[in-house]
């Protein structure tokens, strides 16, 4: 289950890692960037501040040159 701030900036949620190391990007998070099934996302991390996923639309062209 997630939660939304108000003005809709904000989202957070519990989400599980599967047997296969995947994981359900929730609904209302999926709406709120209008990611599609087939979307090609990028996984950041970091040891000390964690994982973030990005759309490969924000990143600067010469990182989105890579994921062409």
């Amino acid at each position: 289950m997630g939660f939304k701030k108000d003005n809709e900036r904000y989202y957070m949620a519990s989400v599980r890692l599967g047997p296969k190391g995947q994981i359900v990007i929730p609904k209302d998070a999926r709406e709120m960037f209008g990611l599609e099934p087939g979307d090609q996302l990028v996984l950041l991390a970091d040891r000390k501040k964690g994982i973030a996923l990005q759309t490969t639309d924000k990143l600067n062209p010469m990182m989105r040159r890579v994921f062409e």
